[in-house]
């Protein structure tokens, strides 16, 4: 069961960050003050804070530049380019082999470094996926549920691998090979998946937050590619 006050500070401090934003008169591309400046003025956690800058990040309305900032809006164009170039070059096959390289690694970090607010987090993404009406909405609490175990991570250079890939991901296999019905069934194999991957990381059992990544994801290439 999701933490009523660890998902309600969270959401109470996205609701904050997202007035504050639109009162500030911030153009494109504007660098954000630093997250303790923030957490000052908001009168949020940082933990609370750094959700709030996910669930906009994951939603396209900021970005993050290594060793830079935080910045208001989507990408810019040339750093969109260059993922638009990476996935006119590669295919499916390739995205799941980096998939399976990577995400495995990333949720054995999240089982050690998440926080409770981080599993709240990961914990209404599970709630949504299940309440999706459209493979579109299921796809986006799918997405949100990936970037939420990277999140957990505590690891920039890992959640900037992550988001570089699942950018090209979405290119490539978004929306791919979905046949009727037009939502996820109730059986859907990733429900189950989600929930191991998850309870994993919570019980803070690194192994098993890993090989349960790894079975999901090789679930999700046999649909997607048919191996």
């Amino acid at each position: 069961m999701i933490d009523q006050c660890g998902a309600d500070c969270g959401h109470g401090a996205l609701t904050q960050l997202t007035a504050w934003l639109s009162q500030r008169g911030l153009s494109e591309n504007d660098r954000l003050p630093s997250e303790r400046e923030l957490c000052e003025v908001l009168g949020v956690s940082r933990s609370e804070l750094r959700k709030a800058l996910s669930e906009l990040e994951a939603d396209g309305k900021l970005w993050r530049h290594v060793g830079k900032g935080t910045f208001l809006g989507a990408r810019p164009a040339a750093a969109a380019a260059e993922l638009g170039q990476t996935a006119a070059q590669t295919n499916p096959a390739e995205v799941m082999r980096a998939r399976l390289l990577v995400e495995p690694v990333i949720a054995m970090e999240s089982a050690v470094n998440a926080t409770a607010v981080d599993i709240d987090a990961m914990r209404a993404c599970l709630a949504g996926s299940r309440r999706a009406d459209t493979w579109r909405e299921y796809e986006t609490w799918d997405n949100r549920l990936h970037r939420a175990i990277a999140t957990g991570a505590r690891n920039l250079v890992l959640l900037t691998m992550f988001d570089t890939m699942n950018a090209v991901r979405r290119a490539v296999v978004w929306g791919r090979l979905r046949a009727a019905p037009t939502r996820p069934p109730a059986d859907h194999h990733s429900f189950a998946d989600h929930d191991a991957i998850v309870s994993a990381i919570a019980d803070r059992d690194v192994e098993g937050a890993s090989r349960s990544m790894r079975r999901h994801l090789a679930a999700v290439q046999e649909h997607l590619l048919g191996r």
